[in-house]
């Protein structure tokens, strides 16, 4: 990985500013907030961030590799489980891809079709739910705090189960039950499948892009 980082930023070096980069994820990794950044002449000086070091970008680089494929395919696997043990529920995915795609299977999938697979996305968030991929969220307090009336110092180390939530009979109807439908509501929020945060805000629309194509 520090080779190729290293390949690449030798190649960003040696392309003048006039002239294109390839258009693939570590070249914007590496380019953020410098003045090959598409965004750097939008940002006020002042709030210009440093360019990152080649620590971060693989650190980056590798987050996204573990939450853009072992996720993926984990989630995959229980979607194909779900859909084989709910034929209804696979009929009205299909209906809704013929829909979408028109019988044409083959042209690229667009950013209006990912938009518009609203039971695919469903069918995401509802096996998301019952099975999570990562079952417990863990914070560290900076500071003293008041979680469930008690006191927490400072450093504490608190722990979330996500099963525990998903599976609450006062936030879900019969938890225990696969149910696409459930999310075809527009204030329904989606379940919790990743530690939050920029870096995997950004794996987890790779996840769904990945899951509805």
């Amino acid at each position: 990985m520090d080779a190729i980082i290293k390949r690449r930023r030798e190649e960003i070096e040696n392309t003048p500013l006039d002239q294109p980069l390839p258009s693939d994820l570590l070249t914007s990794i590496i380019t953020a907030n410098t003045p090959r950044d598409i965004n750097y002449n939008k940002i006020d000086d002042k709030e210009v961030m440093r360019p990152m070091n080649d620590h971060e970008i693989r650190v980056i680089i590798f987050d996204g590799i573990i939450a853009g494929t072992d996720t993926t395919a984990n989630t995959i696997s229980f979607i194909v489980y779900y859909l084989a043990h709910h034929p209804d529920v696979k009929r009205k995915m299909l209906t809704e891809i013929d829909r979408i795609f028109q019988d044409d299977k083959t042209r690229p999938i667009t950013e209006n079709d990912v938009h518009n697979l609203k039971y695919c996305e469903a069918i995401v968030k509802e096996v998301s739910r019952i099975f999570s991929v990562v079952h417990v969220f863990s914070r560290c307090l900076e500071k003293p705090d008041e979680i469930g009336g008690y006191q927490w110092p400072a450093e504490t180390m608190i722990k979330i189960s996500v099963d525990a939530i998903h599976h609450n009979e006062e936030y879900w109807d019969e938890p225990e039950k696969f149910n696409p439908d459930r999310w075809m509501v527009e204030d329904k929020k989606s379940p919790l499948r990743t530690e939050s945060g920029v870096i995997t805000a950004c794996n987890e629309l790779l996840v769904e892009i990945k899951l509805r194509n």
